[in-house]
């Protein structure tokens, strides 16, 4: 099977900045690529002038939350590094059954690559019991600075954005045939591992050895 890759434009965000800006990427994928009746719901970013559309889906929330809050504590472990995220939708195939096994394999059709450099210039604060107050200390930057490199990112999640629009616009002969009742293609988020090596080259390896990422609880 044919499966596409979306490489998103790299965004410079600050660590206060990770929570907000992959609900907006990661939601907006999932939504385009939502098959059934979906109730959407529209977000007002509070960082950004930017509005996204929601699935409306409590648990398809959910976990994309938790992905998001094992993301952060990996960039919080592995300060100053350039970093991925990375979701894949694949479909269930059953393995030619033998004597000893009848499994199921997973074909991959799709995967988007979040690419972030998060910078490490002051602290936050940002509790998990309240993931929408966000607290920035006091930094050493300008104002100005500081304004001037907000709308430089605001500008840069727009063009993200867009490329997910345009690449699912344009790009649709791969996706496989809908299934009766299926709101949600199945799919699965990645994020780095906890050892050192690069993400990106660790998941070449991995889909070398195995022909797909390895999942993540």
């Amino acid at each position: 099977m044919n499966c596409e890759v979306c490489q998103l434009k790299e965004l410079e965000v600050e660590h206060f900045e990770i929570r907000e800006v992959l609900r907006c990427i990661l939601h907006t994928i999932v939504f385009h690529r939502a098959l059934g009746l979906v109730r959407p719901k529209v977000i007002d970013l509070e960082l950004f002038d930017i509005t996204y559309v929601q699935c409306g889906d409590g648990e398809l929330e959910k976990k994309i939350d938790e992905k998001i809050e094992q993301f952060i504590s990996w960039v919080e472990k592995h300060p100053n590094k350039k970093s991925q995220v990375c979701i894949s939708f694949y479909e269930v195939k059953n393995k030619h059954p033998s004597w000893f096994t009848n499994k199921t394999e997973r074909l991959y059709w799709e995967q988007w690559y979040i690419n972030l450099n998060v910078s490490q210039q002051q602290k936050v604060h940002s509790g998990k019991s309240h993931p929408s107050k966000i607290v920035v200390d006091p930094g050493e930057n300008s104002l100005e600075e500081r304004s001037n490199r907000r709308a430089a990112l605001e500008s840069s999640l727009r063009e993200v954005l867009f490329q997910i629009i345009k690449f699912v616009n344009e790009k649709k002969d791969h996706v496989p045939p809908i299934s009766d009742g299926v709101v949600y293609f199945p799919y699965e988020i990645t994020i780095p591992s906890s050892s050192d090596s690069a993400f990106g080259m660790d998941m070449i390896k991995r889909m070398l050895q195995t022909g797909h990422p390895t999942m993540l609880s």
